[in-house]
C-alpha cells in the first residue's frame, strides 16, 4: 500500500470489514452541508438525533429525507443516545441507515439484542473518556462491549454541561492510544478535532478513523468549507505518513 491509496480509497463501515483512515463530520445540517462534506472527501456524516443534552441539527423526518439523496460515496451514520433496542433499530430503520454510533451506557444485553436483531447493522460504541477515566475501566468497558460491537469512538466529557459528544474538549489521548491496540476492534478518534491537532491526533493515537463535529463549524453553527478542506488534507497526509512509515511509533 503507497501514499497515494490512502487518499484515493474511501474507507466503508460494514461489519466484518476492516477501515483505515475514515473522516467522518458529525452535525449536519442539511442536505447542501452534506453534499458539499462528500464533496470535499468525507467518507462518514453523523447525524445527531434523541440525544441527552444537545438539541438535533435537524427533525428525524428531514434526517431521513437527506439520508434518502446521498450519493453512494458517503454513509450516514446515526448517532444518538437511545438505550432500548427496539428503539434503536426502529430509529435506524426509519433513517435508512446502515451505521450507527451508540453513545448512551448500555448493558451487554442491549448491545447483544441489537446485533442479534440486526447482524448487518455496523455498531460505534462510545467510550467516554472524563477527567478521572483511567485506561483499566475504559478498558474492561471496551471488552464487555467488544463482542457485540462493530468498532469504539473515544470522546470526550464536559463536566459543564454533561454532554458526552460536541463538546469541542480534547481528552487524554494516551488512554485513547492504549485502548486503540487493546479491544480487537477498530477505533474512531474525536473529541476537540479541528485542522490544527488531527494530524498529530492521528499521529499519536493511530485510529482507524477521526471525527469531527463543533471544530469544523463557523460562528453560526454550520460546517465551514475551509475549515472542512483544511481537516480533510491534515487528516489524509497523517494517514498517509503513518502507512509510508509502516503504522510505527
Amino acid at each position: 500500500m503507497n501514499r497515494e491509496m490512502v487518499t484515493t480509497s474511501r474507507p466503508r463501515l460494514a461489519p466484518g470489514a476492516s477501515f483505515a483512515g475514515l473522516i467522518q463530520v458529525a452535525g449536519v445540517r442539511d442536505l447542501d452541508e452534506a453534499l458539499m462534506l462528500a464533496d470535499l472527501g468525507v467518507h462518514a456524516l453523523g447525524l445527531p438525533l434523541r440525544l441527552a443534552v444537545h438539541a438535533p441539527d435537524l427533525s428525524e423526518s428531514a434526517a431521513t429525507a437527506l439520508v434518502a439523496r446521498l450519493p453512494l460515496s458517503v454513509q450516514a451514520v446515526c448517532i444518538t443516545y437511545e438505550t432500548d433496542p427496539a428503539a434503536v433499530l426502529g430509529l435506524c430503520r426509519g433513517l435508512g441507515v446502515e451505521c450507527v454510533q451508540l453513545h448512551a451506557e448500555l448493558p451487554g444485553a442491549a448491545l447483544a439484542a441489537i446485533k442479534r436483531a440486526a447482524p448487518r447493522l455496523f455498531v460505534i460504541k462510545s467510550l467516554i473518556v472524563r477527567p478521572e477515566t483511567d485506561f483499566e475501566t475504559l478498558a474492561s468497558l471496551a471488552a464487555a462491549a467488544a463482542p457485540f460491537v462493530d468498532a469504539f469512538i473515544t470522546d470526550s466529557f464536559d463536566p459543564a454541561t454533561g454532554a458526552t459528544g460536541a463538546t469541542g474538549r480534547t481528552h487524554d489521548w494516551e488512554i485513547s492510544r492504549r485502548i486503540a491496540r487493546c479491544t480487537g476492534k477498530p477505533l474512531i478518534l474525536a473529541g476537540g478535532l479541528h485542522p490544527g491537532n488531527v494530524a498529530l491526533a492521528i499521529d499519536r493515537v493511530r485510529p482507524a478513523g477521526v471525527d469531527a463535529h463543533t471544530g469544523l463549524e463557523s460562528p453560526d453553527g454550520r460546517k465551514d468549507r475551509a475549515l472542512v478542506a483544511a481537516f480533510v488534507r491534515a487528516a489524509r497526509a497523517a494517514y498517509a505518513a503513518l502507512l509510508f512509515n509502516g503504522g510505527k511509533g
